[in-house]
């Protein structure tokens, strides 16, 4: 099962590569990028397309990573917690067997 796992990603990945050699191969007009205060010098437009998804998919794993390290900190305090009440309910359970005629 591992092995069919690995080769649907391989194939997903060769599919997205592909994808991604025709984009950059068929968008090879050159433009400048104007940002109200600046302008960017030209390139190709499959390289300002593929910098902008770069920087929004670094922006959104910024974004998220706060959502992440909240998610992960309540992970911890639950664990300890289930940890504490694991170890009390051991120690009932020996005092209860302890009390039993």
């Amino acid at each position: 099962m591992r092995w069919l796992k690995g080769l649907i990603l391989a194939i997903i990945l060769l599919a997205v590569l592909l994808i991604g050699i025709l984009f950059a191969v068929n968008n090879q007009q050159t433009l400048p990028l104007n940002l109200i205060w600046i302008e960017l010098p030209a390139v190709s437009l499959s390289v300002w397309l593929l910098a902008s998804l770069t920087v929004g998919v670094l922006l959104g794993m910024i974004a998220m990573s706060g959502v992440y390290l909240r998610l992960r900190t309540l992970l911890t305090r639950a664990q300890r917690h289930n940890q504490q009440q694991r170890k009390e309910l051991d120690r009932l359970r020996v005092q209860e067997m302890k009390e039993l005629p």
